[in-house]
Order: structure tokens, then C-alpha cells, then sequence
């Protein structure tokens, strides 16, 4: 399947637009004024119960919900929007509505990040002694956006807020200085957006450095549930699992962590097929459900 993406430019183009009603095509275009709205034609036409899509979980899921902000908030940006507020006020607006949200909860952008020789590594978070985050440059967008998405600054171009990094050498460096460290979690965004050449460059990086204390290649994504053809039809589909099974062959084990939040992300065809393809290069899959 060719992957079609719907965000506010065009999700007027969605096949099922047109049962929506003139209220909630203006509370989606509102509230994604301000959270990140997209998602993609497996999540619309295999997730998604249109007759019953008010209600529908995969629906609320995905699109931007008028609940989201306050009552107040709500109203006071559709003002704007209605009266025709210039870009440079809606912005302003925007980005101090923004900062009201707790874009990092728990202080996240400045408590974990970690230094190497005085220099802060803004791509790493180190939250638990045997375990690094990394957030590579390249993964830090998804194939769709949930709506409780609590990294949801990563995707709004708030450069200030967002943890991004591609000096694989970093990594390693980091590494080497912290042999507590036995387990490396690569996350996002969602690295499986990557390119299997992008992704293989980190690999390398890492497999190259030969390191003896690591012991696990974690994956955090939701592409099992957002865009499972990711493993079957992408046009790299094949090497990237052939990146899996080569970690594994290593000696190093491979988590996938996937995310999941509702049986019916379980029970396509497409996503079956992916789940065992993974599952055939010795790479376990562990699900999670963040919320």
C-alpha cells in the first residue's frame, strides 16, 4: 500500500470527510491550531469506524478533539480565527497557549538531558541509570499523531522544546563514558519513519563500537499500529528487517517496543503479517500502551 498522509492542509481529502459536520471540521481545524494533527489512510479506512466515528476510539485516537483545551482557550482562538487575526497575532497567541500546556512535563527538557565533557546533548535523555534515550534527528516526526501525545512539542517547530540529535559519534562517546549503561532506546517521534539507510548509519555507529556492555537495541514506535505496511510493502521494507536481524546476530537483543492502545490495532490483516515478519528475525516485540 502507497502511504497517504492527512494533516490540516488536506484532510478535507479524507474519503469519509464529508460526515463530518460543519462543527467539527471548524473544532479539528481550531484545536490543531495548536497540538499536531495527522494521520494516514490505513489508520482512516482499516482503524476507523466511520458510522459510529464520534464515539469511535481509533477516531478520538487521531483527531484533534475540541476537549483538548479549555473552554475559554477554545473560544478565544476561534475569535481570533473568525475576525480574521493576523499570522503574526495568531502565532503569538499560539505559542503562549502553548506554553501554558506543560510541553515537558516534570521538567523533562533540562532534568535528564545528560553532558560529555561540559557539553549538553540535547538528543539524549538519561532517566535511568542502565537505560539512554536517544532522539534521532531524523525519527522525530510519526506515521499519525495520537491526541495524548505527551512529546507533542516535537512535532510543532519549537526548536526550544525539542530534543533532536545525529551525531551518532556522541552517542557512542556517551556511551563508552557510562558503562552502566546496558540498554539504548532509540525513540521519538518514531524512529520507523526512518529510512533503512538512515537507521543503519546509527547501527553501524554502535555495532562498530563494539561496546561490552551493551546488551539491548530498544525500538520504541507505533508503526505496528499506525502504518504496519511499514514491514511489508515500503519500499525498504526488507532491509530494515534484515537491520533487525543482524543486531540480533550480533549477540545484541533486539526490543520492539510498540505501542498499542486499543485491541483494534490488533486485528487488521496488515498487522499481523508485519507482527510475525518482525517476529522472523529473532527480534522480540513488547507492547506498551502509553498514556
Amino acid at each position: 500500500m502507497k502511504y497517504q498522509v492527512y494533516a490540516r492542509h488536506n484532510f478535507n481529502k479524507i474519503p469519509s470527510y464529508g460526515r463530518l459536520s460543519p462543527e467539527q471540521v471548524q473544532a479539528i481545524n481550531i484545536v490543531s491550531e495548536v497540538f499536531p494533527f495527522k494521520t494516514n489512510n490505513y489508520v482512516v479506512n482499516e482503524l476507523i469506524d466511520w458510522d459510529n466515528f464520534e464515539n469511535d476510539p481509533m477516531f478520538i485516537l487521531n483527531f484533534p478533539q475540541q476537549s483538548m483545551l479549555k473552554p475559554a482557550q477554545f473560544s478565544s482562538l476561534k475569535n481570533m480565527l473568525e475576525n480574521n487575526a493576523s499570522k503574526t497575532d495568531l502565532a503569538k497567541y499560539v505559542n503562549e497557549l502553548r506554553l501554558t500546556l506543560n510541553p515537558h512535563p516534570d521538567g523533562q527538557l533540562v532534568h535528564n538531558v545528560p553532558t560529555l565533557k561540559g557539553k549538553e546533548l540535547t538528543g539524549i535523555q538519561h532517566k535511568y541509570r542502565e537505560t539512554m534515550l536517544f532522539f534521532p534527528t531524523q525519527g522525530q516526526t510519526c506515521h499519525a499523531y495520537c491526541t495524548f501525545c505527551f512529546r507533542w512539542p516535537q512535532f510543532t517547530g519549537q526548536s526550544e522544546l525539542k530534543f533532536a540529535m545525529k551525531q551518532s559519534n556522541l552517542v557512542v562517546a556517551y556511551l563508552k563514558e557510562n558503562p552502566s549503561i546496558t540498554d539504548i532506546l532509540f525513540t521519538g517521534g518514531d524512529p520507523m519513519v526512518m529510512k533503512s539507510t538512515v537507521f543503519e548509519k546509527y547501527i553501524n555507529a554502535i555495532l562498530e563500537a563494539d561496546l561490552p556492555q551493551l546488551k539491548t537495541i530498544r525500538i520504541g514506535t507505533k508503526s505496528l499500529s499506525f502504518w504496519p505496511y511499514r514491514y511489508i510493502t515500503d519500499p525498504d521494507a526488507v532491509q530494515m528487517l534484515d537491520l533487525f536481524r543482524r543486531v540480533e546476530d550480533r549477540g545484541i537483543h533486539l526490543a520492539f517496543m510498540s505501542h498499542f492502545n486499543h485491541h483494534r490495532e490488533l486485528e487488521t490483516d496488515a498487522v499481523r503479517e508485519a507482527v510475525a515478519r518482525i517476529g522472523s528475525t529473532g527480534a522480540q516485540i513488547r507492547t506498551q500502551s502509553p498514556l
